[in-house]
């Protein structure tokens, strides 16, 4: 009889800790080390294996146990933890792709995918990339080459909300020999697992709601061991892009509170997103949750707890008010990032790069706002009592 798999919040809890041997303490320690003892005779010993400590570059204790709590909540093989969300995309791209190689991507990503696809690989190493509306599953279809290696997107997508089929994008990617690698930075597993949709790869920003609290950075890929073994030695080992002992140590505490932390993210977002639809002075709000959203049927086919914590909102207001707005308010924290315990908003104005792949209502500038874990009556006063300051209620 096969053994029930414990529920999410008490793998979220117990996955990676254990009872520390040497001290008895009931959670795992730092280990603030950069080298382990090396066994009698070393000689034989494979100075760039992952296999055991052996120096922390290679793999640390503290990064380990962080690797098997995220594999596990992801619903994967196994995971790499490295030193940001950055460092997660870049690594996963540099192992899996070489020159003559095809990839198509996302219109709506983090500006690092976005450098790093659209410019870096493709000028540095001729890798030759299609950027496309992943929501539209024919522009995919019709994108995808013989040379195709890997399809990325991001669901929710950074900073627009558009929502893409995962399941659907998973077909097209493997009906022609390529790859899915989705950045799940937005939905955090709690929310969407993209691996139990299909996907090869899970991104995610460690930094954010998976250490919840706004004090550390990290980064992690999950996937299959096969092709994990692989970025391990190239992008970790040979790259040097790990994860320190004590940001990892920072993310396994945040990590435990993941499940009630989104509860409340995913509750108020949609207090907040509901409210803003209502004020005359509000051009549009994208956030997934809403039944106005492009994308809400997917939505609630792919992320079974509920819809993230960010939305994206504009002003029928010029750019300077836009800041004034901002200028005014108490709670809600001019800042970027997001997933914090605190709400976060940022202005992304019309000099945005990127501007030509957006809907149109972006166009003219917007925000992003983090909606964080304060009472969503004190962030919704604290929006109206910024609107009227701002004259626009």
């Amino acid at each position: 009889m096969q053994e029930k798999q414990l529920g999410f919040h008490t793998r979220a809890v117990h996955t990676g800790n254990a009872v520390d041997k040497e001290t008895g303490a009931i959670k795992r320690p730092i280990t603030m080390a950069n080298s382990y003892e090396l066994p009698y005779d070393p000689t034989d010993m494979n100075w760039s294996s992952a296999a055991a400590n052996l120096y922390t570059r290679n793999g640390g204790s503290n990064q380990k146990y962080l690797q098997e709590r995220i594999a596990d909540l992801e619903g994967g093989e196994d995971c790499i933890a490295l030193s940001s969300g950055v460092a997660a995309l870049s690594g996963l791209f540099f192992a899996l792709l070489q020159s003559g190689d095809h990839v198509v991507f996302a219109n709506v990503t983090y500006i690092a995918a976005y450098r790093l696809l659209n410019e870096l690989f493709n000028n540095k190493f001729k890798v030759e990339t299609t950027i496309v509306d992943t929501t539209d599953l024919e522009a995919v279809k019709a994108a995808v080459r013989p040379t195709t290696k890997l399809i990325h997107i991001e669901t929710p997508g950074n900073p627009t909300l558009a929502i893409t089929d995962i399941a659907a994008i998973a077909e097209i990617a493997h009906a022609n020999g390529a790859l899915l690698s989705v950045d799940n930075t937005f939905a955090s597993p709690y929310n969407q697992r993209p691996i139990e949709l299909g996907a090869d790869f899970t991104i995610e920003s460690l930094t954010k709601y998976i250490n919840g609290h706004g004090d550390s950075m990290g980064g992690a890929i999950i996937g299959k061991k096969e092709h994990l073994d692989l970025i391990r030695a190239q992008s970790q080992i040979n790259l040097g892009g790990v994860i320190s002992p004590f940001n990892a140590w920072l993310i396994m505490r945040g990590s435990a509170t993941l499940p009630l932390r989104m509860r409340q993210h995913n509750e108020n977002a949609m207090k907040v997103a509901k409210w803003l639809e209502q004020q005359p002075s509000v051009r549009f709000v994208s956030y997934p949750g809403l039944e106005s959203h492009k994308g809400h049927e997917i939505a609630k086919k792919q992320m079974t707890n509920g819809f993230g914590g960010v939305l994206s909102f504009g002003l029928k207001a010029d750019h300077d008010t836009h800041n004034k707005f901002v200028s005014h308010l108490k709670i809600i924290t001019n800042a970027v990032s997001l997933g914090h315990d605190a709400s976060l908003i940022v202005f992304l104005g019309e000099n945005d790069e990127r501007q030509y792949l957006y809907p149109e209502e972006f166009h003219n500038g917007f925000f992003r706002f983090s909606v964080g874990i304060e009472d969503a009556e004190d962030i919704i006063e604290d929006l109206r009592q910024a609107l009227e300051k701002t004259g626009l209620t």
